[in-house]
């Protein structure tokens, strides 16, 4: 039983930081891992690490009766999400870092949770409202910084197909929480189930067309990318909003990530950090900011 209080909003707190410090590395291992494996594979080893840990988790905490009691249509559910996540979500995501600069990349994903909202109005039957088209406009705005470097008055896309990708990866991301929030099961076990389902697509896929090598940097940097973005970080951050008293307090620690996040990607990557990318990130991290109070 969880013990509400001062210490248990601390220990929330202390959980959201963890995940959002391992979020905040995951660029930067991406950008690294695709110097050495493709998408598809990297994927692969990715996701089969995640399962791994995931299982494992499931497990050792007593919550593997949760996947036994599910009824069938419930477990097929989940098996069939993991083909939008992580299966479709990733690839997307994974070939638009490979195209793009990873602070470029990273940015454009921040704008999931927007799109999250805007296709929730109409799912949700609700009311369009002046908060939510201001976050919209600014948050695309600075997507638009962003990809045109800041030419904005011959507004000439970077690279175009990059963009769309990592436009796209979030409305995967958005689409995949929308249907899964209907599913009132225990979190770390759906995903698990997804996880199974995505599998034996994505191992059908890398036999198919297999890479020529499989250089031991990408291999590692697979399994970091499971453990800590796919995985880890997950539990971590369930855990915080499970102990948290005040939600908002601890779901706003996710605006440190950007940040942060721009901060490896200097250090490790050496990889210069553009005005656009800072001028568009702040109008983005603004329309997040807005369709929170929201």
């Amino acid at each position: 039983m969880v013990t509400l209080g001062p210490k248990s909003q601390q220990r929330a707190i202390g959980y959201g930081v963890m995940a959002v410090l391992m979020w905040s590395t995951v660029a930067t291992a991406f950008k690294l891992s695709l110097e050495y494996l493709s998408p598809a594979p990297l994927l692969l080893i990715a996701t089969a690490a995640s399962w791994l840990f995931l299982l494992f988790y499931v497990i050792t905490t007593g919550r593997w009766s949760a996947i036994r009691q599910r009824p069938l249509n419930n477990s097929l559910r989940g098996l069939t999400l993991g083909l939008i996540n992580p299966a479709l979500y990733y690839l997307l995501l994974f070939s638009a870092y490979d195209r793009l600069p990873a602070q470029q990349a990273m940015a454009i994903n921040y704008t999931w949770a927007l799109t999250l909202g805007l296709i929730a109005i109409p799912v949700l039957g609700q009311s369009w409202q002046t908060k939510a088209v201001l976050a919209a406009l600014l948050s695309y705005a600075g997507v638009l910084v962003i990809a045109t470097d800041g030419d904005l008055l011959n507004l000439h896309l970077t690279e175009p197909v990059g963009t769309a990708l990592a436009l796209l990866s979030t409305l995967l991301w958005a689409g995949y929480w929308l249907i899964g929030a209907r599913d009132t099961q225990e979190p770390v076990s759906a995903l698990l189930l997804n996880f199974t389902g995505a599998l034996p697509p994505m191992l059908l896929w890398v036999v198919s067309d297999p890479p020529a090598s499989w250089p031991l940097p990408g291999i590692i940097g697979g399994l970091y990318i499971g453990l800590i973005e796919m995985g880890l970080s997950f539990v971590c951050w369930l855990t915080a909003m499970r102990l948290a008293q005040n939600t908002l307090q601890v779901s706003s620690l996710i605006f440190l990530s950007p940040p942060l996040s721009l901060l490896f990607i200097w250090a490790l990557l050496d990889e210069p950090i553009l005005a656009p990318t800072l001028i568009g990130l702040g109008f983005i991290l603004a329309g997040l900011l807005i369709q929170q109070r929201r």
